[in-house]
């Protein structure tokens, strides 16, 4: 059985390659229990990717990924139990409402059915999405459809979160409430890892980050010495080199 010595999230060697472009190169990452983690980059950078083989959505071309010990590839079935998953595009069936989609994914997890009423109409509640829990999900805007993914993360109790983004679109009173939830959510013993390219964000909630750049690790560990006296906004761009295209050609725009 995993223990809480385990890291949260264990990757070794992952890698990736689609066609002549390599998305993933060696990426070595230990993500330690209790910890929020940002995993920050540029667009393109890797993130997305890392993430998905590191949960077992993405089958890695090399390389290990554990999530509390056990092995995500060698046994999935365990270790896709440990987490609760937020990944990019979130697809989900668009014909159910919110209430059918947390009613079925839950039921299709194994979950008793009164435990996944009762956990749904919580997560429905704080989440606000109770006054449309009888809507479409396909009528959801992209902020709910975030909402509703991140209430399909939470649904069976996980003990690590992998969330994609997970403010994106979201607006600032539920952004205030996610953030809560994942504060009671740590608090409690468990593990996120929060893919961002947001670095106010990451600064303001996690305590570990990791930066990707060219789908290699460029630096990883507690955020205050990766940030250092910098702001890790300016660490980043120094880290990635990277720098603002000069605006002089759009000169056009002013009156």
């Amino acid at each position: 059985m995993p223990t809480h010595r385990e890291p949260a999230l264990r990757v070794a060697g992952l890698r990736k390659a689609f066609g002549d472009h390599v998305a993933a190169d060696d990426i070595q990452l230990t993500v330690p229990a209790g910890s929020c983690y940002g995993l920050v980059g540029p667009n393109g950078a890797g993130k997305t990717t890392t993430l998905a083989m590191a949960v077992g959505l993405l089958r890695p071309d090399a390389g290990r990924a554990e999530i509390f010990g056990v092995d995500v590839w060698s046994d999935p079935v365990r270790a896709k139990g440990l987490i609760g998953v937020l990944p990019d595009g979130n697809a989900m069936p668009e014909r159910l409402t919110g209430r059918e989609v947390l009613t079925y994914l839950g039921l299709l997890r194994g979950l008793p059915h009164e435990v996944v009423a009762e956990r749904t109409g919580d997560l429905l509640q704080v989440l606000e999405l109770d006054a449309a829990e009888r809507t479409l999900v396909i009528e959801y805007s992209t902020g709910m459809r975030k909402k509703i993914g991140l209430a399909v993360a939470l649904l069976h109790a996980p003990r690590l979160l992998v969330l994609d983004e997970p403010f994106e679109a979201v607006d600032p009173v539920s952004a205030a409430t996610i953030r809560a939830i994942l504060r009671g959510f740590i608090g409690g013993g468990g593990s996120v890892i929060i893919s961002s390219h947001v670095m106010p964000l990451v600064e303001q909630i996690c305590d570990h980050v990791g930066v990707i750049s060219d789908g290699r690790v460029v630096a990883a560990g507690p955020l205050a010495d990766v940030r250092g006296a910098a702001t890790l906004e300016d660490t980043f761009v120094d880290l990635v080199g990277a720098r603002p295209r000069a605006t002089e050609g759009l000169a056009w725009l002013s009156s």
